[in-house]
Order: C-alpha cells, then sequence, then structure tokens
C-alpha cells in the first residue's frame, strides 16, 4: 500500500490549521478511496479528524521550540522508519524533517523571515521577533532534501528562493482559494459607514494605525458618521490591552471580540470597506474574501495584499505606518468618493502553480 505521511505538530488555530484541515478533507475523499494509507501527525487529532486517516498525536512538541527541533530531527525519524515505507512526506509548517521517504515536500506557511520588528514587538510579544529568526534558520535545515518547496504567492517564492538558495522551478504556487461559507442570517447593525478589520490579537497585525486614524478622524467629523469593526475584544494578550487603553475611548471603534466564519461573513455583508493593514502576511485570506463583495478594500501597500487583491476592483493601499494618509482615505469614503480605487489585474503565475489540492499533489507525486 502507498502511504502519504502530513505532518502537522504545530498547528493548531488560524489559517495554518485551516490549511491541514482542507489537505486531509482532500486526501480522506479522494485518495483514502483509491487505497493510499493517509497518516497524519498532529498535537491533537480532535481538531482535524476526518475518515480513512490513520493519527498520531504528539501534543508536546509546542512545549518549546527545543522540543520542535527535536520531533523534526530525531522523533520523525523513527517514525518514518515504523512507517516505511513512505511514498511522500508533506510537512505543512515550514521546517524540512530527517525522515526516510521516497520524496519529500514542504509548505512554507510563514513569511517571518521577511518580517521588520519594532521596538513595539519586542515590548508586547518578544517572541515574534525571536520567531522572525527562528523561521529564517529553520527554513533552511534539510531543504535540499525536498522535492518541491509549496508557497503561496510568487513574491514569497522569490524570497526564499534567494534566502535559501533553492531554485525558484522547486517552488510550486498554491494560492488558498476561500472556502463558500453559509452567512450567519443574525441581523448586524453599524452607525455609518462601517469599516471592519478582521485580524488575529497579534502586534504585526497593526491594529494601532487604524485606530489612531479612527481616533483622527471622528475628531474632525464627530460621532456617528462612521464605525470600525476590529475582531478583538481588548483582553486577550498586553498588546490589545494596551490597544484599549490608548483607544477605547474612540466611540466611532467597535472592539467585537473574535468571530466565527459565518458570523465573519455576516459583518462583511453588513460592512463598506475592508481595512487590512497588517505588517507581514503569507497571503491575507480576508481580502480575497471580501472581494466577492465588490466593495471597497483599503490595505498595506506590501507585497502580500498586492498579490491578494488582484481581481478586486474597488482597491487603495496606503503606508502602514501613516495614520493620517489612512485617515483622509477613509474621510473620502465616507464622503462618496471612490476615485482614488483602482482595479487590480490578477497576476499571472508562472508554473509550477496548483489552484487546488488535487493539482497540488500530481506534481508531488509526479
Amino acid at each position: 500500500m502507498k502511504t502519504i505521511v502530513v505532518s502537522g505538530v504545530n498547528l493548531r488555530k488560524g489559517g495554518t490549521l485551516a490549511i491541514l484541515k482542507d489537505c486531509l478533507q482532500f486526501l480522506s475523499a479522494s485518495m483514502v478511496p483509491e487505497g493510499w494509507r493517509i497518516v497524519a501527525i498532529v498535537h491533537n487529532k480532535s481538531l482535524c479528524e476526518f475518515d480513512g486517516i490513520e493519527y498520531i498525536e504528539l501534543p508536546d512538541t509546542i512545549k518549546s521550540w527545543a522540543r520542535r527541533l527535536w520531533c523534526e530531527y530525531v522523533t520523525m525519524n523513527e517514525i518514518s522508519k515504523q512507517l516505511s515505507p513512505v511514498t511522500l512526506w508533506l510537512s505543512l509548517h515550514d521546517t524540512s524533517p530527517r525522515v526516510k521517504a521516497e520524496r519529500q515536500a514542504v509548505y512554507c506557511q510563514t513569511s517571518f523571515p521577511f518580517y521588520k520588528s519594532s521596538w513595539r514587538d519586542l515590548l508586547f510579544n518578544y517572541k515574534i521577533v525571536f520567531f522572525s529568526h527562528f523561521t529564517r534558520f529553520a527554513y533552511q535545515i534539510n531543504v535540499n532534501s525536498n522535492k518541491y518547496l509549496i508557497v503561496q504567492q510568487p513574491w514569497l517564492r522569490d524570497g526564499l528562493s534567494k534566502l535559501l538558495g533553492v531554485e525558484k522551478n522547486r517552488f510550486v504556487v498554491a494560492p488558498p482559494q476561500p472556502s463558500e461559507i453559509q452567512i450567519n442570517p443574525e441581523k448586524i447593525y453599524c452607525k455609518g459607514y462601517t469599516f471592519i478589520y478582521p485580524a488575529a490579537p497579534d502586534c504585526h497585525k497593526n491594529f494601532q494605525v487604524l485606530c489612531e486614524a479612527s481616533a483622527r478622524l471622528e475628531k474632525e467629523i464627530g460621532v456617528g458618521k462612521f464605525s470600525v469593526v476590529l475582531t478583538i475584544d481588548g483582553n486577550e494578550n498586553r498588546y490589545t490591552r494596551w490597544l484599549k487603553k490608548q483607544w477605547g475611548h474612540v466611540q466611532s471603534l467597535s472592539f467585537v471580540g473574535f468571530l466565527s466564519r459565518e458570523r465573519l461573513y455576516g459583518y462583511y455583508q453588513e460592512s463598506d470597506c475592508l481595512m487590512f493593514p497588517s505588517k507581514i502576511e503569507t497571503w491575507g485570506l480576508p481580502i480575497s474574501e471580501f472581494k466577492s463583495f465588490n466593495r471597497p478594500i483599503l490595505a498595506s501597500d506590501l507585497p502580500y495584499a498586492q498579490g491578494a487583491a488582484g481581481g478586486a476592483t474597488k482597491v487603495s493601499f496606503f503606508d502602514p505606518n501613516d495614520p493620517e494618509r489612512l485617515k483622509d482615505m477613509m474621510l473620502r469614503l465616507i464622503n462618496g468618493d471612490e476615485s482614488f480605487l483602482n482595479s487590480i489585474e490578477a497576476e499571472t503565475i508562472e508554473e509550477p502553480v496548483a489552484y487546488n489540492w488535487k493539482e497540488l499533489f500530481d506534481y508531488l507525486l509526479a
């Protein structure tokens, strides 16, 4: 029996977990019926359980980077020998383990090697600074054992090719596709022109530029003309507590907290404009999700956002460190001026490229 091993021990939440679930769902539906043995190495199988897949749980690997490295280069090697022969070993979390397999591939899920950290990162979450350096180191270990490296955007292929010294033709670009969501029927009421920024409560998400722009705008035009929906509640961590302390008095800011996918799409439906000031992303999925509503998008003037916005019809980019410029753009939209928005042509991606899991596994198994 041919065997595919999918390793995702470090994937527990957010977009990275979604990729693990999508991958296993495809393998369960398409490869298991064809007689393939699928083994998933995960933190907890309850996070991603699908029919026909064997699970190996390694819950302790997330406790430290030292344990993570030991897992990748010692534990995984032992597991690969036990499962031998392995046709394909797919690592979905950036590192290239030392394993016994006919072929390997790694999904590069983070762009943090290219993140320019600031003093604020050290203050609110020093781990982000260390993580950016750790991932640059981790990417390089054993990288040449892979037949392919998988990335979500061409700019990341270009950057990692240069960083790792790996030829570009060994990178498969696999743009994520927004899933269909049943919109929550609950009516959502927002005051005035509504902006929304859906993001996790991390300091690199750069909520502060939007909060400051909103404070300046409210001071200029008053309360009730607009609202800004933030998917944080201000109590998650040191960073969000600081945000709430600094800008909690701004009445136009709505700290609504975490939203389920269904409820988020309900907010999308009622919002006039998507904001996305994040300073680093591998993709920027909300940009892709919001494109279908054909409404304005204001996003950081950075490569990830430019790629994710391809195909959108009403987009403008801004310096993620300039709240005054962002405030002016928000004011123009509130006043009905969309003349500064542009259509963004979808980027033509050079081969190899895969637009779904079938196309990707065709590459990996060829």
